[in-house]
Order: C-alpha cells, then sequence, then structure tokens
C-alpha cells in the first residue's frame, strides 16, 4: 500500500520576513526606494493633507510614489493591479512597507499631482546631473503617439455629432414602438426578453443624452488652418492620430533626451497629433529644468535634433529666439542627398556656377531682397512685397527658380527706383531667386544647414539618441497607451514613465548606484 507525507492545513507557520532585505542593490526596485526614500523631498505632498488633528493617517506619498513608480516598470499601469500586486507580490510588500493601498487610493493619487509631478521630476533630473549622466551639449526631440482612454467612434465634428445623436433618438423610437408592439401581441413573453429590450433602450438613450450634453457644454475646436476639426465625446483633450499603424484616438507624447546616457530632460504630452508647434513649448520646458538644476543659459548654441515633423515657420523661429543650434531637416531633404540619388539628378551645395548669378553692379540683386516666410512674398529694399509670378522658371543655363514681380503701384514712385530697375522705361522689378536660395528665408537656411556634410552626420545621430527612450518605455515597460482621462491626467502618467526610465538610467549609469550584489 502506498504511503504519504502528512499534511495538515490547520497547522500554522512562522515565517521571518526582512522587507529590507527583498531590496537588492543593483536592482531597479531598489534604486526607486533609494532614491524616493533617501535623495527626494517630498515635504511639498504635505499640503495635499489636511488630517493634521482629526481624521484618519493617510498613507505616505513616498510609498504610493514608489509602488506606481516600480509597477509601470513592469508594466503595471492600471490601479487595481498595482493593488492586488501589494497584496500577493513579495517586492512590491517591500517597497509598501506591509501597507495595502486599494485601487481607489493609487488612482486618485496619480491622478492628482499634476502640480507635484513636474517638480519631483525636477529633484530626479537633478540627481542625474550629480551622478555625472548630462552631457548638456547635444539634445534630440521627438513624439510618441499612443492611444487614450477614448474610441474613435465618439469623434466627429459637431455636425456629425449631431446626425449621430439624431440617429440613436430614431433608434430609440424604433426600440420603443416594437416593445409596445410586442406586449400587444397574445403570445408568451419571458421575464428575459422584457429586460433585454428594455436595457437595449436605456443603453441606447443614454448614448443620446451624452452627446446631447457634451454639444451643449462645449464648443467647436478650431484647428491651425482655422477650420473645425474633429471634437471626442469621451476625451475632447485627445486627438485623431495618424501614425504608420493607422489612425489612432490619443496623444502626442514629446521627448527631449540629453545624448550622454538618454536621460529625458523633459517630457510633455500633447492632444494634436501635428508637432509643427510643439518645440518651442518643449524647448521652453528643458530650458526651465535645466536653470532649475544649477545650469546657466543651459541651452544656447547647443545642438538640437528633431525629425522633419518639426519643419516649420514656428519652430524654426523658435529655435532661432532660444539662440540654439537646431537641426530640422524638411520632408524633402533625403531626395537631396547624395547618398540616395545620383549626384547629377540635384545642385550640390559647392556648386561653382552659383558664382554667376552674384551681381556686382550697383543695383539690388536678389540678395537684397528678404522672404517673409508666413506671406510667400518677397520684400524688396523698400518693404514692398514682390508676389509669386513663377513657380518653376527655367533660367536660360537650365537652373529652376521661383520669378517674383513686383506691383506697378509699388515701383511707380519708389524712392529707390534709380537703384532697382537697370532700364528706366521698365514697368517694375522682376527677381529670380533658385529653390533652396531665397535670402533671408529660415526655412532656406537649414535645408542649407542639413545638406551640408556635417548636417547629415548631426542628424544621423537623432535614432541613436531618443529613439531607444521610446523602445524602452513602449516595448520593455509596456506603456502602448494612456489609461486616463484629459491632457493634465495624461501628463502625469507621460512623465512618471520617463521619471521611471531615469531612475533606470541612475542604477545603470550613476556613480552611487551602479552595485552588482554580492
Amino acid at each position: 500500500m502506498a504511503r504519504y507525507k502528512h499534511y495538515d492545513y490547520d497547522q500554522l507557520m512562522m515565517v521571518p520576513v526582512s522587507l529590507e532585505e527583498q531590496l537588492i542593490p543593483g536592482t531597479l526596485e531598489y534604486a526607486i526606494h533609494h532614491v524616493v526614500e533617501k535623495r527626494l523631498d517630498l515635504s511639498n505632498f504635505d499640503e495635499r493633507y489636511c488630517n493634521d488633528e482629526t481624521g484618519r493617517k493617510a498613507i505616505s506619498p513616498k510609498v504610493l510614489i514608489k509602488i506606481v513608480l516600480f509597477g509601470y516598470s513592469r508594466g503595471m499601469i492600471s490601479s487595481r493591479s498595482l493593488e492586488l500586486a501589494c497584496r500577493e507580490n513579495i517586492t512590491f510588500m517591500a517597497l509598501a512597507c506591509g501597507q495595502k493601498p486599494d485601487h481607489s487610493t493609487i488612482a486618485a493619487f496619480v491622478s492628482s499631482i499634476d502640480k507635484e509631478v513636474d517638480q519631483l521630476f525636477t529633484k530626479a533630473l537633478l540627481i542625474c546631473e550629480e551622478e555625472g549622466l548630462l552631457g548638456g551639449t547635444h539634445f534630440s526631440l521627438d513624439g510618441l503617439k499612443l492611444s487614450s482612454n477614448a474610441a474613435k467612434e465618439w469623434s466627429g465634428t459637431f455636425s456629425d455629432l449631431k446626425k449621430k445623436q439624431e440617429a440613436l433618438n430614431r433608434k430609440v423610437k424604433e426600440a420603443i414602438r416594437e416593445h409596445r408592439a410586442e406586449d400587444k401581441r397574445a403570445r408568451k413573453k419571458t421575464d428575459s426578453d422584457c429586460k433585454r429590450r428594455e436595457k437595449r433602450i436605456k443603453r441606447l438613450k443614454q448614448k443620446a443624452d451624452r452627446i446631447e450634453k457634451f454639444l451643449s457644454e462645449n464648443e467647436p475646436k478650431i484647428g491651425s488652418r482655422g477650420k473645425e476639426i474633429q471634437s471626442n465625446v469621451t476625451d475632447n483633450e485627445s486627438a485623431k492620430q495618424a501614425t504608420s499603424h493607422g489612425v489612432l484616438q490619443g496623444y502626442n507624447a514629446n521627448a527631449i533626451v540629453d545624448e550622454k546616457h538618454q536621460i529625458v530632460v523633459h517630457a510633455e504630452a500633447f492632444g494634436k497629433g501635428e508637432d509643427g508647434i510643439h518645440m518651442g513649448t518643449m524647448l521652453d520646458g528643458a530650458k526651465e529644468k535645466l536653470e532649475a538644476i544649477g545650469r546657466e543659459e543651459p541651452l544656447k548654441g547647443k545642438k538640437i535634433i528633431a525629425d522633419t515633423g518639426y519643419y516649420s515657420v514656428n519652430n524654426l523661429e523658435a529655435c532661432k529666439e532660444l539662440e540654439v543650434d537646431a537641426y530640422v531637416p524638411d520632408p524633402q531633404f533625403r531626395k537631396r542627398d547624395v547618398r540616395f540619388a545620383d549626384a547629377g539628378r540635384h545642385r550640390r551645395s559647392v556648386d561653382k556656377h552659383k558664382g554667376r548669378y552674384k551681381s556686382k553692379k550697383r543695383w539690388f540683386s536678389a540678395e537684397d531682397f528678404k522672404l517673409d516666410d508666413r506671406t510667400g512674398k518677397l520684400i524688396c529694399p523698400a518693404d514692398h512685397g514682390l508676389y509669386v509670378k513663377n513657380r518653376n522658371f527655367i533660367t536660360a543655363d537650365g537652373y529652376k527658380a521661383i520669378a517674383y514681380q513686383a506691383p506697378k503701384t509699388a515701383c511707380r514712385d519708389c524712392r529707390l527706383r534709380s537703384k532697382c530697375l537697370r532700364n528706366p522705361k521698365t514697368v517694375s522689378r522682376q527677381v529670380h531667386v533658385f529653390y533652396g536660395k531665397r535670402p533671408g528665408s529660415i526655412t532656406d537656411e537649414m535645408k542649407q544647414k542639413i545638406d551640408t556634410p556635417d548636417g547629415r552626420r548631426t542628424y544621423s545621430k537623432r535614432l541613436g539618441i531618443v529613439e531607444p527612450v521610446f523602445g524602452n518605455i513602449r516595448a520593455c515597460k509596456r506603456m502602448d497607451r494612456f489609461t486616463l482621462r484629459g491632457k493634465t491626467k495624461v501628463n502625469i502618467q507621460w512623465m512618471l514613465y520617463c521619471l521611471v526610465h531615469n531612475i533606470e538610467k541612475i542604477i545603470n549609469y550613476g556613480k552611487s548606484y551602479n552595485m552588482v550584489p554580492a
């Protein structure tokens, strides 16, 4: 007869557990624990609580921050998964010091730290500076488009949403009519059938009422071109954004990354997919944070690289105002690159024939005219605007140029007419400007800068600086969507994920943390 070892579930076991020993030096959980507990001053969180005399004692913000940061590093983005981990996972138990915050406490904490998270991020950035992880000479800017906690089906212009509301109201009436018709019939009905119909009617009515409430409380969203763009009933601060995997309803999460160790110096999420207006905001945010950690004029003269999505007049003007050494190529820059096409297809920046078009006479030449990027007109020395007469003008030598023509009224009584028009009988001035050589144009200056060997070499560093950061956050940390709604709350989640990334860099490269356990 078989014999088995005796077991009894009623017996008791004494298992001594040292929580601190679960946090092994050299691991990410140890770095999060040490940084939050010893290096970060979280006294600014005290103002959130008013229980000094009455009320229940609150869970320490340090404990909640440790749980959230370590949970995000493991891809646990929902508050319920974090609550469960604090009850079952020994590492989470050690970080929480045996406390078990419920999901509502965790969710409310994350959603409400919009003021504190920026200071938290800056203090962690100061640790990176003290550990020697910041180079401060070369930065890269890019954006990651992620889905929001909203459905594309609830998007549309106000007229589209109104039509959807009317369609839902028609379905409600039809459902009620069918329900009454079934009541009049003599056949036997079950309670489950009635409840199912009533539930469907209630659900349709709730959807229609939700759209009606949204239309009454909000105004149409106007895009950068002055036309109405689609709103979203669930999260109106999110937007439809085109990606390589299709169109999603979400946010454009931007980050500026330092070259030395891929430290994120500034992070912010935007509810607009186009990057043409975000560069100035991101540079201002990076400058503010770098100044807060003690750096003077942190961006002046420093290299800033961004991809073609950021190529716009607004962004280039912001770079010029901040005096940064920007490298932002236009969408057609690869077509001009000799490495991607035959040299004979494009004019090179060192073409010796360019010199023949420089006038050495006493009259105004094309270099004396400046382009207004916003209006597209060429401004003459007398401040008159020349309009585009022909965009595909071909010179006698076969070069392509843009032909600008001044209005007759502008040249008729101009004070500089004798210096501008060679022939007194000429009615108005014409100027031919070669493509990529419009004088005074910041966009053409950027094209010329990118087309140089040094410009191409500098821009090629972008992939190695910023893309690994997004790969770490999205693939390793499994941050593929935002679970909160509204730009403020989404921005909190994005900054917390970037904070986790920076702490991971501290544990890998910091002088005080990269200890290997014995």
